[in-house]
């Protein structure tokens, strides 16, 4: 089969070989897909880069842990059932050296989802870390039915998934983007009210929320620290799954005093069972009408190194794929 790998850490168009291995077989519990698309997330740049100073989990690392396609085999103790069914996977890179940039890929039973019949398989491919970060960030706190809930850059992949799953949930939402066709994205993905960033943000959201927020999901932690603190209400919580800047100043004494909680979520980590309820409500927001993440960019697995760099440094905005032949 054709395939995308590296074996050493480093910039996309070093490292990156295209070529053929063998097909993998699934082992027991495990399925097989017939890959169609496969999704670059900034984590599965990030480890290709070696950002975290992790250095090689494997020899050899196939990447990407999102991916859809058609399974064609199953191992032992799977039902034969699957056998043809249109899927999303999610996880195929984490903690194991065999992701989705390959003509097939096996993926454990569980972190395989049906994709309904409404959907297209290139938004299939979008779908895991995002959603899954974003519902572990919008519910790690716990029901935000009847609450008001900020989501900072509601516009990116993340946000907008959490954007629709808090407003699913019954909350009341806000979000906030950079860019006024930024605020198109964040709107359609249910936010009730859509802020620009900038001069007098805190002042903004509290006009609108004069009760305090009560949960935020945060995509740059250090940086809006403070915005968050001035508008959290009493016993509010932030749930942050990135930083512009790994270090962050805390200012502990006003947390203090509104009784706020802190929630850090990586998606790798996110416990099982929350990753199948994630699963089951990404799929049902799908089937309920909503479109899904915007896609930037379909290239072939030869170029895998571009897509690669197109995260790195997006062109324009939404999601990069890889289409695999």
């Amino acid at each position: 089969m054709k395939a995308a790998w590296y074996e050493k850490q480093g910039p996309a168009g070093d490292v990156l070989i295209v070529g053929e291995m063998k097909d993998p077989q699934p082992l027991a519990g495990e399925l097989r897909i017939r890959v169609a698309f496969s999704g670059v997330n900034p984590g599965d740049v990030k480890k290709r880069q070696d950002s975290f100073g992790i250095g090689m989990p494997y020899p050899r690392v196939i990447p990407h842990s999102d991916g859809s396609g058609t399974v064609d085999a199953v191992g032992d103790g799977v039902s034969r059932e699957w056998i043809g069914r249109r899927v999303w996977c999610y996880g195929a890179q984490s903690y194991r050296p065999f992701g989705t940039a390959a003509e097939y890929t096996v993926v454990p039973l569980r972190q395989v989802v049906q994709l309904p019949k409404s959907s297209p398989l290139e938004q299939g491919a979008c779908l895991g870390i995002p959603g899954i970060t974003a519902h572990r960030a919008v519910h790690v706190g716990g029901s935000v039915e009847g609450r008001t809930v900020l989501v900072q850059g509601g516009a990116g992949a993340v946000g907008a998934c959490a954007v629709q799953l808090a407003h699913r949930a019954a909350a009341r939402v806000i979000a906030t983007c950079r860019s006024e066709s930024d605020k198109q994205t964040a709107s359609r993905a249910g936010a009730d009210e859509v802020l620009l960033t900038g001069e007098k943000l805190a002042e903004r959201i509290r006009a609108s929320a004069p009760n305090g927020i009560d949960h935020i999901v945060e995509v740059a932690f250090a940086a809006n620290i403070n915005t968050n603190v001035a508008v959290l209400a009493q016993g509010g919580s932030i749930a942050t799954y990135a930083t512009n800047a790994p270090k962050a100043e805390i200012p502990v004494w006003q947390l203090v005093f509104v009784n706020a909680r802190l929630f850090f979520v990586g998606s790798d980590d996110v416990p099982a069972e929350a990753k199948i309820e994630a699963s089951r409500d990404l799929n049902e927001a799908l089937e309920a009408g909503w479109r899904g993440l915007d896609i930037a960019e379909i290239l072939p697995l030869d170029q895998i190194a571009r897509a690669h760099e197109l995260v790195e440094h997006p062109v324009k905005p939404g999601r990069v794929i890889v289409a695999i032949p």
